[in-house]
């Protein structure tokens, strides 16, 4: 997607270690106009799948999520990452590394948001290596759901994500995909 490839570019940083910094505009501040925009998008590729519910991980998967859910008419969960105390005490749980925060998280979903025979379309804001997407693949088949899709506003494609995925059999689409990362210039595909 053009608009979302030249925010990269105008805004993106390098920051080593294959972590793109991109807050201006998706992790940290959002500018809704670009996320509604992807969103969109999202709602074209996805719009076939029969998806019934979209899944996403808190917090920068949430708005690309939302603009998506908008565009399709559907509910959006995101996968908590501390347990609230309004949350019941039985919950779908499972652990995925973060590169961003250099550790393993948690992603939690409520039983009572995501339940049994729900076709789920996860979206989120980055594909690197799959872990964290793997992991909302999980929850879901955890709560006798099935993924129709995944949607990635930005792929690392040189992280492997797509190729862990590939065993789902499920459409993949990532809104811009990056085959080059350094500190002189990013690299679409």
């Amino acid at each position: 997607m053009e608009a979302l490839e030249q925010r990269i570019l105008k805004e993106g940083q390098y920051l080593g270690n294959g972590i793109l910094k991109v807050d201006s505009f998706i992790n940290h501040q959002v500018d809704p106009l670009l996320m509604d925009a992807c969103g969109r998008e999202f709602a074209r590729l996805f719009g076939g799948v029969g998806a019934t519910k979209i899944l996403t991980a808190e917090i920068s998967g949430i708005a690309p999520a939302l603009t998506t859910a908008i565009h399709l008419g559907l509910p959006v969960v995101y996968a908590r990452k501390t347990k609230p105390i309004t949350m019941p005490d039985q919950v779908y749980l499972t652990l995925a590394p973060s590169h961003t925060k250099g550790r393993m998280v948690e992603l939690i979903v409520s039983p009572e948001h995501l339940g049994g025979g729900e076709k789920v379309l996860i979206i989120d804001d980055f594909l690197a290596t799959g872990a964290t997407i793997l992991g909302l693949v999980r929850l879901t088949q955890t709560a006798g759901s099935t993924v129709v899709g995944i949607g990635t506003l930005i792929e690392k494609t040189f992280e492997g994500g797509r190729r862990a995925l590939e065993h789902l059999g499920v459409p993949v689409f990532s809104l811009a995909r990056i085959v080059e990362l350094n500190e002189e210039k990013i690299v679409f595909a």
